[in-house]
């Protein structure tokens, strides 16, 4: 088994690690979010202007200001598709980033169930040898009163 302090280093790696990995799923989420408020502010966006383009055509409207409305709104319909696709693209960086995240909190928590086991075998190493000085110093003790 590694000695204590070999372990305590790879704790504070672990350690460093983990943190600098939950810094990392922090900035993955908010981007994540924040690609989600933009795609909701376009789809907003778009049913405003099909809702403009539907009272215009109640109150007629030209055919060159219909053909401006129906090319916005396919403009709006492909900035609505590549928000999608930036949406997958974090939703991907997110959950690659919890998985290394689960990763090295594993070890982490390896390395410190390695520490605890060592240190409880210690103990239980220097509790024998107390014992066995107890029991020495009595047989001792004992064969000097005789």
């Amino acid at each position: 088994m590694a000695n204590p302090s070999a372990l305590d280093t790879l704790i504070g790696l672990a350690q460093r690690e983990s943190d600098d990995r939950a810094r990392r799923l922090g900035a993955a989420l908010k981007a994540l979010e924040e690609a989600e408020q933009k795609l909701q502010m376009l789809l907003g966006y778009r049913q405003d202007y099909a809702d403009r383009l539907d009272q215009a055509q109640m109150n007629g409207i030209t055919p060159f200001a219909y053909a401006n409305f129906v090319a916005f709104l396919g403009k709006l319909d492909n900035a609505i598709n590549g928000q999608k696709e930036v949406i997958k693209h974090a939703q991907y960086k997110a959950d690659t980033e919890r998985k290394a995240l689960q990763e090295s909190e594993r070890k982490r928590l390896s390395y410190r169930t390695l520490n605890e086991r060592a240190a409880a075998q210690a103990l239980a190493v220097e509790t024998k040898r107390d014992q066995k000085m107890m029991d020495d110093f009595a047989a001792r003790s004992a064969s000097r009163t005789r």
